[in-house]
């Protein structure tokens, strides 16, 4: 049927707008700072046909991939089996899920015993067992990161709430407050995405917002479409580098060949690494996740919206067996640090097709910071996940001191941390002036947190990139500076590897760096008014030499 311009405008608002709602709900209701502060989590709706038409402005890397990990849920329940009351549950890295913290719970809505849509929420949740508290960088497998919640259904009143499920997920973490906690806040923000979708349907017709929904996404498939066509067609090619596989000093390349034809875009990763030994295998719904979010970012405009219609027009496609598309039992924790290199590549192969339209590499690294404590009252684990510096663009600096743009996530305050995790202190934590690469637009910068131990009994665990690798710049700019990890120990200085187990003693300093992000253009074409500004600010740069 059709629908009126302007019923079709308040409806796409209004289902964006109820998306958006279900992510503040999640993060206010959430326990773990990892989710009340840094918003690791993510929301969406779908239609009544599992395809997602409004998504929460939060973590590009989880919106991506909620596609596939419900279409892994419905080989197994299908919709019209779904009832009133259930949930399915997903985090499973070999059907459609990431890695195994992200839990994704769907929640199908219906009015008058009719299926109108489902709501979807992901969050990052801190601890579900495995071989390490919140953090196991030397798992050999997948099942020693932690349990595995296969595609499942279940009844919220029959199986939560007390029931055997709940207990299941109670008895196998190390923080079951924490992670019930988290769910129960997933499941109110799947409420509040419900009771919105309710309301438009009784106001405008169930028929009507289901053919405004069809539009949203026939409207981004044609935005997306004609944002490619823009582009020159042909066969471009990337590649990026990790430093190593977390066991040896080899680097590992991720290679991309993309191709434009007309109104479509297929990258195929064909000559990338084998997967890893370590944790650092991208399940492959991570991968496509991490090449749409690039191309979407540098050839369209922002206004267009995020669904389903706007991955009509990619394909991605990876190896079986590679580092972006594993084989099981394979280990997948640290899969962002493959993914940033999907995001290089491919940003690498659009530059030759578009260089006006690209940014040189920023820090692009997840740098993962956990740090647990067991005590008399059982176990505390802090989690935070660190960016660095954007890479500059043609017009701009590089943004200083963010999260990597897969990730998305805030600093935790060092007020929180404060109240939380009373077995460290905070000392430290500034900008890197000098770790931005020089350009004509200077890269961003990173920057550094220091820790001082309190009590004994502390692991820190961590993976990481860009200790070896700097970001380079591009068309002239110089290079960001490399990350570095630290203990300082009385008068001595013990540096750790970027993925990596350590044992802290009481008074120990544990000083985390984060590298900066590359240069665009060559330096002596910057600015003089924007080197006065430097000056000022005391920026240094990078010189790469």
């Amino acid at each position: 049927m059709a629908v009126s311009p302007v019923d079709q405008a308040v409806i796409t608002r209004a289902l964006i707008a109820a998306a958006d709602e279900m992510g503040v709900k999640l993060i206010r209701s959430a326990h773990s700072p990892v989710v009340r502060e840094a918003q690791d989590c993510s929301a969406a709706i779908m239609d009544r046909k599992g395809r997602v038409v409004a998504q929460a402005d939060l973590i590009p890397i989880q919106l991506g991939s909620v596609t596939h990990t419900f279409r892994a849920c419905l080989e197994h329940h299908p919709l019209e089996t779904l009832e009133e009351g259930d949930f399915l549950i997903n985090n499973d890295p070999y059907a459609g899920g990431q890695h195994l913290p992200d839990i994704f719970l769907f929640s199908p809505i219906f009015l008058d015993g009719v299926l109108i849509g489902v709501t979807a929420t992901v969050v990052h949740h801190i601890d579900l067992g495995g071989g390490a508290p919140g953090l196991n960088p030397n798992a050999g497998d997948v099942h020693e990161e932690g349990i595995t919640f296969p595609p499942s259904r279940y009844s919220v009143e029959r199986d939560w709430k007390g029931g055997p499920f709940e207990r299941l997920v109670r008895a196998n973490v190390r923080m079951p407050e924490a992670t019930i906690g988290d769910i129960n806040a997933q499941f109110a923000a799947n409420a509040v995405g419900g009771e919105r979708l309710k309301d438009l349907c009784r106001k405008f017709g169930a028929d009507t917002v289901f053919a405004a929904m069809d539009e949203m996404l026939d409207y981004s498939e044609r935005r997306i479409r004609a944002a490619i066509a823009a582009a020159p067609d042909g066969t471009y090619t990337g590649e990026a580098w990790l430093d190593d596989d977390g066991k040896g000093d080899e680097p590992v390349p991720v290679r991309a060949s993309l191709t434009i034809d007309g109104e479509a875009i297929s990258v195929d990763f064909t000559g990338t690494a084998a997967q890893v030994r370590s944790n650092m295998n991208s399940p492959f719904a991570s991968t496509v996740s991490s090449a749409i979010a690039c191309i979407k970012a540098v050839l369209t405009d922002p206004d267009i919206p995020f669904n389903e219609g706007a991955e009509r027009a990619i394909t991605v496609t990876a190896p079986y067996g590679s580092i972006l598309n594993p084989k099981p039992p394979a280990p997948v924790r640290a899969r962002l640090l493959p993914s940033y290199r999907v995001v290089n590549s491919v940003m690498n192969a659009l530059a030759k097709a578009v260089p006006d339209r690209v940014i040189a590499p920023g820090f692009d690294t997840t740098t993962v910071s956990c740090l647990s404590h067991r005590g008399e009252d059982g176990y505390n684990i802090y989690l935070e996940i660190f960016g660095g510096g954007f890479g500059a663009g043609p017009d701009n600096d590089g943004c200083d001191a963010v999260d990597s743009m897969l990730s998305n996530c805030s600093n935790i305050p060092i007020e929180a941390m404060e109240s939380d995790y009373p077995f460290f202190r905070v000392e430290d934590y500034s900008l890197r002036s000098s770790s931005g690469g020089a350009g004509r637009q200077r890269g961003g910068m990173g920057f550094q947190r220091i820790y001082r131990v309190l009590t004994e009994d502390v692991t820190f665990a961590t993976y990481g990139d860009r200790f070896r690798i700097a970001p380079e710049g591009v068309f002239g700019g110089a290079p960001g500076a490399k990350a570095e990890t630290f203990v300082e120990r009385g008068g001595q200085k013990i540096p750790l590897a970027s993925k990596q187990q350590f044992s802290l003693q009481p008074d120990d300093r544990l000083v985390v760096r984060t590298g900066g992000g590359g240069g665009f253009g060559p330096p002596g074409d910057r600015a003089a008014a924007l080197i006065e500004t430097d000056a000022a600010d005391g920026f240094a740069g990078n010189t790469g030499s």
